[in-house]
């Protein structure tokens, strides 16, 4: 599902382990065995998000 957006910035709504919801602006960086590697534009730093935790996605129109 993810490996579409590799090098495209998405939203995602996340659920962390503890059940809750947070809605991030990444930068899908690599996706490999359920993992994707991104750039989250809140935390300003690389993070590693588990495909099953992610609940929606949706493109990010480019600027131009």
């Amino acid at each position: 599902m993810m490996q579409k957006y590799v090098g495209h910035t998405v939203t995602i709504i996340y659920q962390d382990k503890s059940g809750a919801f947070s809605k991030r602006r990444i930068r899908v960086l690599a996706v490999e065995g359920g993992k994707i590697k991104a750039h989250c534009y809140a935390a300003g730093a690389p993070r590693l998000f588990l495909a099953e935790r992610i609940m929606a996605v949706q493109p990010v129109a480019s600027v131009s």
